[in-house]
């Protein structure tokens, strides 16, 4: 498994980087929001990626944070969306205005993205909602409010995941360590308090 590229920038589109890795060139498939965080070409970059493997292909996905790989994994997990579709999602909406669009069940946002359809919304919406939980600082459908400590609890998730929980039960654990520590605990706080409420 590909984890992550760290190398030199040397050509990038909207939908697409190639980064030079000791001399090797990886083509990597991009979202939008991770393209607005490009450096400019030739300089050092690191993507999070993700190996796709089909019969007739092995694409790799990149992306400019955890979350927004995080994020591409799951809603590969609705029916009917693979990882063209679910680039595309990304590229339509970043991080914080999707999980807020799915949390207010915002069907007319999500049907907006390209490739999204109004049945397609409604089952992302069905399907993630649990999966992405409450989101904490989200003032409306809009989802403008970012929220400052996503990647806390999302490496909290990843952290309980490696530890053999489920996802959607590491997604609660992690929410109700953050409920009862606060917002400022650090990842190891959370997995430590979901690990002990767990037992």
């Amino acid at each position: 498994m590909i984890t992550f590229l760290k190398g030199t920038l040397t050509d990038a589109l909207p939908t697409q980087a190639v980064i030079d890795v000791n001399g090797i060139g990886y083509e990597v498939l991009i979202p939008l929001s991770s393209f607005e965080k490009l450096p400019e070409p030739g300089q050092a970059v690191t993507l999070k990626t993700q190996l796709v493997v089909r019969e007739d292909s092995q694409t790799l996905y990149g992306f400019a944070t955890g979350a927004e790989r995080e994020l591409f994994r799951l809603i590969q997990g609705v029916s009917g969306i693979g990882p063209r579709l679910a680039l595309n999602v990304l590229s339509g909406m970043d991080v914080g205005a999707f999980k807020g669009a799915i949390a207010a069940g915002d069907v007319k946002r999500l049907s907006s993205i390209s490739g999204i359809g109004k049945k397609t919304a409604e089952r992302m919406v069905l399907e993630l909602k649990d999966k992405l939980g409450p989101v904490p600082g989200v003032a409306n459908a809009l989802g403008q409010v970012a929220t400052p400590y996503d990647k806390t609890l999302a490496d909290t998730v990843a952290a309980l995941e490696a530890l053999g929980t489920k996802l959607a039960e590491a997604q609660k654990s992690a929410e109700a360590a953050r409920a009862v520590l606060g917002p400022q605990a650090t990842v190891e706080e959370l997995v430590r308090a979901a690990l002990k409420d767990g037992k």
